[in-house]
Order: structure tokens, then C-alpha cells, then sequence
């Protein structure tokens, strides 16, 4: 763990979560590894319980830093699988000329539509067809795949 905690590339939340552990190893109790840390009570417990609760299984199974490591946070699952993302992005970098849409490019509510007509997904606003392709910055050949409909 030591080594774990003066490894260059070693994200500092593990670092953190390292150091409760080793205090917690030198028989420190919760409280003072908060104050000597600065972190918070229910971190310490929370890294304390967990490194306890998985103290069974083997280092060969499951590596001390994989067991310093956030856990998977919920939320809601992508309506959007990436298949059809990516047939979205594959009409986004096709003209709209090529689906007889009468514009020199794609706007969101265009592209939304068009999304809808081919089946891609049953249902998408514009603004969130929008929303997808200028984060992903899809260019056509030498126009931008998007354009702001407010401009």
C-alpha cells in the first residue's frame, strides 16, 4: 500500500483512501485519522467498512487499489444504446441534401426528425439530437454537422 500511495501516477483519491487504511492499520482511531487526514468521519467509516468488508477475498481476485476504488453510481440507463449512436453520428456526417431535407445543414429539430423517420429511436427532442452530436464536435466533410437553430 505504501508503494500504491508514492506511485507518480496514482489517482490522489486513492492515495486518500490508502492513508485511512495505514492509519487505521497503526490502531488510530476514526476521529483522529479525520483530523490528521482533514477528511470527514463518514469517509473514514466508509473506507474502513468497505476495506473490512472485503478483506475475505484473495489480492489475486481483487487488487488493493481495485478495492480503493469508487463503486459504480446509479442512475438512470442510457436510452440510447451505442449502436444507435452511432447511426445517429453516421447520418449526422451524411449532407441533408442526401435525405431530400432542404437545407445546407443539420439543425437539431432536422436531425431529430430525420433520426425518427429512419427508426433509429422512436422518439428524440431536438434539443437532445442537438445535444449529442455537438458534444461528440461530428463535422461533415467542411461544415459543421450542426447549427444553432437560435442564431
Amino acid at each position: 500500500m505504501e508503494k500504491l500511495i508514492k506511485g507518480h501516477n496514482t489517482g490522489q483519491q486513492i492515495v486518500l483512501r490508502a492513508r485511512i487504511i495505514l492509519a487505521a492499520g497503526r490502531g488510530k482511531n476514526n476521529s483522529q485519522i479525520g483530523c490528521e487526514l482533514g477528511v470527514s468521519l463518514d469517509m473514514v467509516r466508509l473506507w474502513r467498512g468497505r476495506w473490512l468488508l472485503l478483506q475475505p477475498l484473495k489480492l489475486t481476485d481483487l487488487s488493493i487499489e481495485e478495492r480503493l476504488e469508487d463503486l459504480p453510481r446509479p442512475g438512470a440507463p442510457a436510452r440510447i444504446t451505442a449502436d444507435q449512436r452511432c447511426q445517429i453520428e453516421q447520418l449526422a456526417c451524411e449532407p441533408p441534401e442526401a435525405s431530400d431535407r432542404p437545407i445546407s445543414q443539420w439543425t437539431g429539430r432536422e436531425i431529430a426528425d430525420e433520426i425518427m423517420k429512419r427508426g433509429i429511436v422512436a422518439e428524440i427532442s431536438a434539443r437532445h439530437a442537438g445535444r449529442l452530436l455537438k458534444r461528440g464536435g461530428y463535422q461533415t466533410a467542411s461544415n459543421p454537422v450542426l447549427v444553432d437553430a437560435w442564431r
